[in-house]
Formats: C-alpha cells, structure tokens, sequence
C-alpha cells in the first residue's frame, strides 16, 4: 500500500473530518508514516492585487461540477488585499454564457473551462473585455502563456507545507537513505 500519508489543508478544514482521516488511515494503511500539511497560497506579484479591482479565473471544473464556490485565485484576491472582486458575467461570450447559465452558483467568478481553440477565445475576450485593473490566474496552467491577457495579470501558487513532524522532507531523506538512493533532496522535493 503506502509507506506514508500526507493529510493536506489542515489549516483549513473541520478537526473532526482529520480526526474521522486519521482513523481510517489508521484501517487501512496502519504501518503508513502521516505527515500532517497545509497549502498556503502565493502570487507571483501581490502589488498586481493589492487595492486593484480584479477579475478572478478559476479552475472550470472545479467551479461547476466540482461544486466548490471559491478557489485559489479567490482566497489570493481577499489575501493580497483586493479591494473588489470584478462580476464577469456582463462581460462573457460564446461558451462562457452557457456554462453560467447551466452552473448560475459560480457567482463573480470567471471559469476556465477548457483549453480548445473557441474555450480559449471566449476565455481571452471574456477577459480583456471586462472592467477591471487585473486579473489573479487562481488555474492550473498559466494563461497568460495560451491567451493574450492585455491586463496586468498575476498567477496563484500553492505550496505544500508540512505541519509538525515528521515533515515530508525527513520522510524523503530517510526512503532515500533507506534505499541507499543518491539524489538531493532538493531535486525530489523542488
């Protein structure tokens, strides 16, 4: 099965979902090492953020089928000091207006929904059309390397972060070890 267990996002879910975790990996995998974590988020350029009215981008299927109502580009708008998150629905052509008219929850939030040749271009128009200062990429690919965004533009990270010990990075060093394996540990965890 597995020799160790990340718990992720500690931070911020309820103590009694990581409780109800730990006892079913405590099941299923009682040998595993767990390594408790957070995802703290980050941007390229807090400065693009801070006091600008932005347009947030998130993960397409994160915000329809997936049902959540934020993601990172969220969490970095209200993090870096946004002073308002920009509604792009008056803005949206092409597919975008069908999806918010299947999925209308997603609320102030632009959806990328796909990266085919008319998504995107929905995408780039959607965006270089609506009233804003900037543009916070909470996706998993960077835009701004597959659309023209004529905005200042900043892209959302997260970072995994172990909490306690034992941290990822000694569980690493030590499967190395283990294995007699040379590398840096830098490679594997970078």
């Amino acid at each position: 099965m597995a020799d160790a267990v990340i718990i992720n996002k500690i931070d911020s879910a309820e103590p009694k979902d990581i409780d109800k975790l730990r006892k079913v990996i405590a099941q299923v995998v009682p040998a595993a090492t767990v390594i408790d974590a957070a995802s703290p988020i980050s941007v390229a350029d807090p400065s693009v953020i801070r006091n600008k009215k932005v347009l947030v981008v998130e993960d397409g299927p994160t915000l329809t089928h997936g049902g959540m109502k934020l993601g990172a580009g969220t969490l970095a708008a209200e993090k870096f000091g946004a002073s308002e998150i920009v509604d792009p629905r008056p803005y949206l052509v092409g597919q975008l207006k069908d999806t918010f008219e299947t999925y209308p929850e997603i609320g102030k939030l632009l959806p990328a929904m796909g990266y085919g040749d008319d998504q995107l271009r929905d995408l780039e128009v959607t965006i270089n059309s609506c009233d804003c200062d900037a543009i916070v990429i909470g996706t998993p690919i960077d835009l701004s390397r597959v659309i023209n965004i004529r905005k200042p533009s900043t892209r959302v990270f997260y970072n995994l972060q172990s909490i306690g010990e034992p941290s990822l990075e000694k569980v690493i060093e030590e499967f190395l070890v283990k294995r007699n394996i040379q590398i840096g540990l830098e490679e594997v965890v970078h």
